[in-house]
């Protein structure tokens, strides 16, 4: 199935495993609380055990550089919605540090190791040009 939307999240290409997982997970997690028909129905096995939805469509994850990042970034900001992770949330511990941190610092100045965006499928690939499919 194609959909006319897209969810894609770019990822620095030199942060660890570990690091790419969880920034990842992050980055993903706002997407249902805010455009909530992402969000499919529950699931149920055959022995009537429930779990809880998941996204209708697949998540397209990149990779790039610090300065493809910063490109996306720019070209995200008023086109598509769009979740950011900094380098220095590696040091925060919960969510309102988290948001300190981002806040702390100038957009231009971001040190970006992780976005999410969502919106028109076209516009999300402007966004995401020149990242390549992570491996």
């Amino acid at each position: 199935m194609r959909f006319d939307d897209k969810i894609a999240v770019v990822l620095r290409d030199d942060l660890l495993t570990w690091q790419r997982l969880n920034v990842t997970a992050f980055l993903v997690s706002g997407l249902g609380s805010v455009v909530p028909e992402l969000v499919g129905e529950p699931y149920a096995d055959g022995g009537g055990v429930e779990y809880l939805p998941m996204f209708r469509q697949p998540v397209m994850v990149f990779e790039g550089g610090k300065e493809l990042l910063s490109a996306a970034h720019g070209r995200a900001l008023g086109r598509v919605r769009m979740a950011v992770f900094t380098s220095d949330l590696f040091a925060t511990g919960h969510d309102a540090a988290n948001r300190a941190a981002v806040r702390a610092v100038a957009t231009a100045d971001l040190d970006l190791v992780g976005l999410a965006v969502y919106g028109p499928r076209n516009a999300v690939d402007k966004v995401v040009k020149g990242a390549s499919m992570h491996p």
